[in-house]
Formats: C-alpha cells, sequence, structure tokens
C-alpha cells in the first residue's frame, strides 16, 4: 500500500508518497502565484491551482511507482472558490487574506452582528470569510452569482476534480455560517447576516464518517491513479498540520510558522463566551475542537525583511537577527504588513505595521532581531487569546526549519518549543486522517503517536523568558498606543491612491 497525500498551501503546492507504514517515500513542490488586481486583492486562478496539483502528484508517482490505493488532501481555507452548476471556475478564487469586503465587515461590528454571531459560531468574522465576500460579490458584481451554484474552499474545489462530488469538510465549513455546537448551518445566521439568499450556495457538509468518495476515471487518467481508489476530504491546512504535529489531545497546542502565523489550541468543546476573537473550526477529530488564531501576516514579513535588509533567504535573516541582544536594543516591531489589516488574535482592517525606537543606533541586526520578535510576540498574543498555557508547542511551517528563530520563540512564550520530524505536517496530518477515515487505523491518539516524530526541542532560557515577560507587557501598549494613528494612516492612504489616479 502507499498513499499520495496533497498540502495545497496559498504560496506552495506540496504532493507527499507515503508507505504504508507512514515512511516518506517522495515528494514534490509546485509554487502557487497569488495575483493582487487591486489594492487589497488576493485572488488566485483556480485551474491553475488544479494543475499544480496534478503536477506534483505525477511527479511523486513517477519516483514512488505503482501501488497507490489512497489519496488525501488538504488545502488553505476561507476564501471563496466559487463553481458554476457543472462545477466550473465562475471566476478566480478569492482568498483568505483578500481585504475587499473590509466596509462589509465593518457595518457588521458596528451593528453588532460579529458579536451576536461569534455566540453561535465562535469565529470573529474577517473580510476573507465567504459571508462578507458573497455580500461583496452581491453589490459589485453580481452577475458572477448568478452564474454560481456553490461556494467551495480550495480543498472543496481539488476534491470536486477528483471525485466530481461538491461538498465541504466540516473543518471548512466551520465559519461562518455553521452552529458551531451542532455542526450544521444555521438559518439563523444566515438571517443575521442579512444571506437568506445565500443558502443555495452553501456545499453539503462532510461528517468524520462521510470524508471520502472514489477517484473519476477522468481525474485517474489525468493523475496516472487507479480510478475508483478512496480520495478522502481532511481538514483544511490548519487543522490537518494540528494533527500533523501531534497536537490531538484537549490542551495540547501548535503553531504554524508560514503564510499564516495561527497558533492554536485543541479543545474538547467550543467556546462561545468571553471577548470574540479567532476562529473555532471542527477538527476533523470526534469531539475535538481548534481554537485558531490565524494571523493575516506570517512569512510574507519575513520575506519582506529580507528584501529590505538585501538578504537571500530566510535563514540569512535568522543569523542577523541572532548578533543582536533580546530586545533589539529597544527597537519594536509591530508585524502587521497585511493591506487586509489583521485578523488574529483581534479583528482591525486598517492595523498597520511599524518600527518603534529606532534611532541611528540601530544596526541591520538590530532590525532582523526586531522583527522576528514581534513575529514571535504575536504568537505568545494569540496563546494569550486562547486562554491557556500548554506544557510545550508544538511548530511547523517553512520558519520551523531556523533553530535561532525557534529558540528565541521558546524564550518569548515561556514553554519548550517542538520541531517534529516531517517537513510537510499538513500532509502528514493528511495522511493520519486518510487511514482513520478508510479504517486502517482506529484511534487518532494511536496514529499520532506511531506515526509523528518530535526532531527536537527548544527549553526557555529563564532570563530571557524573564526579560520577553516584560516586553510582551510593552508590545501590548505600544500597539494599544499606535492603533489610535491607524485611521488617520487609512486616510493618507486614500489621499495618497487618489492623487496617483488610474
Amino acid at each position: 500500500m502507499a498513499v499520495v497525500c496533497v498540502d495545497a498551501g496559498t504560496t506552495m503546492i506540496k504532493a507527499v508518497g507515503y508507505a504504508g507504514d507512514g515512511t516518506e517515500l517522495a515528494a514534490a513542490r509546485r509554487t502557487a502565484r497569488v495575483d493582487r488586481p487591486a489594492p487589497g486583492r488576493a485572488e488566485q486562478d483556480m485551474a491553475a491551482v488544479w494543475r499544480a496539483v496534478a503536477d506534483a502528484v505525477r511527479e511523486v508517482l513517477a519516483k514512488i511507482g505503482d501501488g497507490v490505493d489512497l489519496v488525501a488532501l488538504t488545502a488553505q481555507g476561507d476564501g471563496a472558490w466559487l463553481v458554476d452548476a457543472g462545477g466550473a471556475p465562475t471566476g478566480p478564487a478569492i482568498l483568505w487574506n483578500d481585504g475587499r469586503a473590509a466596509p462589509v465587515v465593518a457595518g457588521w461590528a458596528a451593528s453588532g452582528v460579529l458579536d451576536e454571531a461569534f455566540r453561535v459560531n465562535g469565529t470573529l468574522t474577517f473580510a476573507g470569510l465567504p459571508n462578507a465576500i458573497l455580500t461583496w460579490l452581491r453589490e459589485h458584481d453580481p452577475d458572477r452569482l448568478d452564474r454560481t451554484a456553490a461556494s467551495l474552499t480550495c480543498g472543496g474545489w481539488i476534491f470536486s476534480r477528483l471525485t466530481g462530488e461538491i461538498a465541504a469538510d466540516g473543518s471548512d465549513a466551520s465559519a461562518p455560517f455553521t452552529d458551531i455546537a451542532r455542526r450544521r448551518y444555521s438559518d439563523d445566521l444566515l438571517r443575521l447576516y442579512g444571506m437568506e439568499w445565500a443558502r443555495r450556495l452553501l456545499p453539503e457538509q462532510r461528517g468524520d464518517d462521510r470524508r471520502a468518495a472514489p477517484l473519476t476515471g477522468a481525474a485517474a487518467d489525468e493523475l496516472g491513479l487507479p480510478p475508483g481508489i478512496p480520495v478522502v476530504l481532511a481538514p483544511y491546512d490548519i487543522a490537518s498540520t494540528a494533527i500533523g504535529v501531534g497536537a490531538v489531545g484537549a490542551g495540547q497546542a501548535c503553531t504554524i510558522l508560514g503564510t499564516t502565523l495561527c497558533t492554536e489550541t485543541v479543545v474538547d468543546a467550543p467556546r462561545l463566551t468571553g471577548e470574540p476573537s479567532g476562529l473555532t473550526v471542527a477538527m476533523g477529530l470526534p469531539g475535538r475542537y481548534l481554537r485558531a488564531f490565524p494571523t493575516l501576516a506570517g512569512s510574507q514579513v519575513v520575506d519582506w525583511a529580507c528584501r529590505l535588509l538585501g538578504l537571500f533567504i530566510p535563514a540569512d535573516l535568522a543569523e542577523l537577527a541572532a548578533r543582536a541582544p533580546a530586545g533589539a536594543g529597544g527597537l519594536v516591531f509591530l508585524p502587521y504588513l497585511s493591506p487586509a489589516g489583521e485578523r488574529a488574535p483581534f479583528l482591525d482592517p486598517l492595523a498597520r505595521g511599524a518600527f518603534h525606537g529606532l534611532t541611528v543606533d540601530h544596526e541591520r541586526e538590530h532590525v532582523a532581531r526586531a522583527v522576528l520578535e514581534g513575529l514571535s510576540l504575536v504568537v505568545r498574543d494569540c496563546l494569550a487569546a486562547a486562554e491557556t498555557r500548554p506544557a510545550e508547542l508544538r511548530v511547523s511551517g517553512g520558519g520551523a526549519a531556523s533553530r535561532e528563530w525557534l529558540g528565541m520563540l521558546a524564550d518569548v512564550v515561556g514553554v519548550p518549543v517542538v520541531r517534529t520530524a516531517d517537513a510537510e505536517a499538513g500532509a502528514r496530518g493528511a495522511f493520519i486522517v486518510g487511514l482513520l477515515s478508510t479504517g486502517r487505523a482506529g484511534d487518532a491518539r494511536e496514529a499520532a503517536d506511531a506515526f509523528v516524530r518530535p526532531a527536537e526541542t527548544f527549553d526557555p532560557d529563564p532570563g530571557r523568558a524573564a526579560h520577553y515577560e516584560q516586553a510582551y507587557r510593552d508590545f501590548l501598549a505600544i500597539r494599544a498606543a499606535t492603533a489610535s494613528a491607524w485611521p488617520t494612516l487609512a486616510e493618507l492612504r486614500a489621499r495618497a491612491a487618489g492623487e496617483a489616479g488610474p
């Protein structure tokens, strides 16, 4: 037996082949282009994403040969991947980090809709969720909605190409229209958003026991796989990654150091009280949910800092940062660089990044360290919003390759940081869910213990951890003071855009 797992991220699509015992046999990667046709927008060509998936799968098959009898897939979540009655795209996918619907969300926030919806759904709506995007399209592109039969996510789109079935995994469908405690769409939420008209666009939810469908003959011919083998729609990437690093028990936590910095805690029931923040996601395991805080800015901030400092790769940034002391010589960085603002652990589409305390005494290494410290403090802020202090923090994503950053992160969060052996934790999670969904494994904890191997642990240094206790409080104070300027900065951007002309 061999298994091929697909992890279709926002900027990178991966396919990994595994033996039945979990040994990784081969991997292939394809870049995925994000188009930005206007300020604040983020789109992808849906057909191009599918072609990248097919290319990656064929490369893996060329390396491992025959014997594949299971495909499992996970993908980026949220956004709106719209298809017509025949399953064809009605336009480009509008992604989770698209900000065009920010005015829609601002109106819901002002009227109290977001707070009320959180008490049912457990997610604080942001501009990249389908309720906001579909509402924007109804006003600005109603013809596209008229041609659309279903609003999918990336995982649902790929599943439809593999199986011919239009469906949503329970994790993908968790936000924004689901009564999360009952795990079913809520007509009350649709009415609350004024979106009764959108009910026809919501695909069937597939529960934990209905994830598999047979591979169609057409898809089998395109990929070079046997027709009819099961295709498992695993939870979307943040949930599959948690499973892939072994965070499957209540109280465990992990962080994805990727396109988003997604910090998430496993809970055994939705938490619908308190200050609305973050997402609540049906995890894809019986009786398990994720309290997830996926930021809008992550590895893009690292890439930006590399360009700013004339560095070639992210590892260079971490090595440069290691030359500066903890605290970066009094330099504080707010890493809110997404044009769409921020969504976790707070929601503000006007949020913007800044360096504070900069003087001519600061060198390149101070700037590098301030950037990584700022991102690490965001992870700590997300753990605080989850109201948890885990025994350890498991990590994955491209940033997890940096030993310097993981050591700094351990100091900032104050608990051991554990990196697992898999470079592609999302694919590993899809592999485990694939086994569970086809009866080849019976228990998530046992499967995680069998197939997830910790590779290295970074313990916090007591002295630096004490420094970052105060640094975190300072970070929050500086952000609060800076936030009052964000509306003024938005006005400046609007004026600048108007002066630039069409």
